[in-house]
């Protein structure tokens, strides 16, 4: 058994974390940004069919150890688990994704995190496949939050509560909404369940690998990869498996 001061350790090795761990809102920002620039979000394993561990201990073996990525249930509960052993306090809350919905989105599929820093609440997500922000949002409603060149800023409803929105064409649209009901560890395994296993779920149906760079993105949609920097898109789909695994261990770390 890998000791706690050693598990921290080599979790802050897997995203290359080297900067002072002295609890502040820069440190939290810090360690947000450098996990989602080596931690790739993937669906693989719910491809292949293996049931997936939201337990801490088998997610610190899964994406420390073993080098993978997850999404949302996995990345921001270990997340989590690293906050709290480094002195933050966490709560962990569940939203109701909009973004790419035609309509009322259907249910509450996704693990988001509130942060406490220096008496600040920030919200926190290492867990979403398409563009959110890269450091934390503090929870103060209708402030503008720039992050190069993305916009965010928090919306209160009177119904669905927080809406962490995204500037887009000169307006703005919600990303996800979420309540700030505190939920337990257990509260999550039905919607990881149903995100598994449903006929509907996205996420059982191809794959879907997305990353950030200092340029930009890296993402794989059913098995065509694109590399996006600052001079555009460059896109290619692998012809064969060997082709596939390699650009996948290339260009996101992942060993199949």
């Amino acid at each position: 058994m890998i000791s706690k001061n050693n598990q921290v350790q080599g979790y802050l090795d897997r995203i290359g974390f080297e900067g002072s761990l002295d609890g502040s809102a820069k440190t939290l920002a810090d360690l947000q940004e450098r996990h989602l620039y080596t931690v790739p979000y993937e669906n693989l394993d719910i491809l292949e069919r293996k049931p997936l561990s939201l337990d801490p201990q088998d997610l610190y073996q899964k994406i420390v150890m073993r080098q993978r990525g997850g999404y949302c249930f996995e990345l921001n509960a270990l997340f989590g688990w690293l906050l709290r052993e480094l002195g933050y306090t966490v709560t962990d809350l569940v939203a109701r994704f909009w973004r790419d919905e035609p309509d009322l989105p259907p249910k509450r599929r996704h693990h988001v995190l509130k942060v406490e820093a220096e008496g600040v609440n920030y919200l926190c997500d290492v867990g979403v496949g398409g563009i959110v922000p890269c450091r934390p949002i503090s929870f103060i409603e209708g402030l503008e939050q720039q992050q190069g060149t993305e916009c965010y800023r928090l919306e209160n409803d009177p119904y669905y509560g927080w809406a962490l929105c995204e500037k887009k064409n000169r307006g703005w649209n919600r990303i996800y909404s979420f309540t700030e009901e505190p939920q337990l560890p257990k509260d999550y395994l039905f919607a990881s369940f149903w995100c598994e296993n449903a006929p509907d779920s996205i996420f059982n149906k191809y794959p879907i690998v997305a990353i950030r760079t200092p340029e930009g993105r890296r993402t794989i949609s059913d098995r065509e990869f694109r590399i996006f920097t600052s001079e555009g898109v460059r896109a290619f789909t692998p012809q064969t498996n060997e082709e596939y695994k390699s650009a996948l261990l290339s260009y996101f770390g992942i060993e199949q």
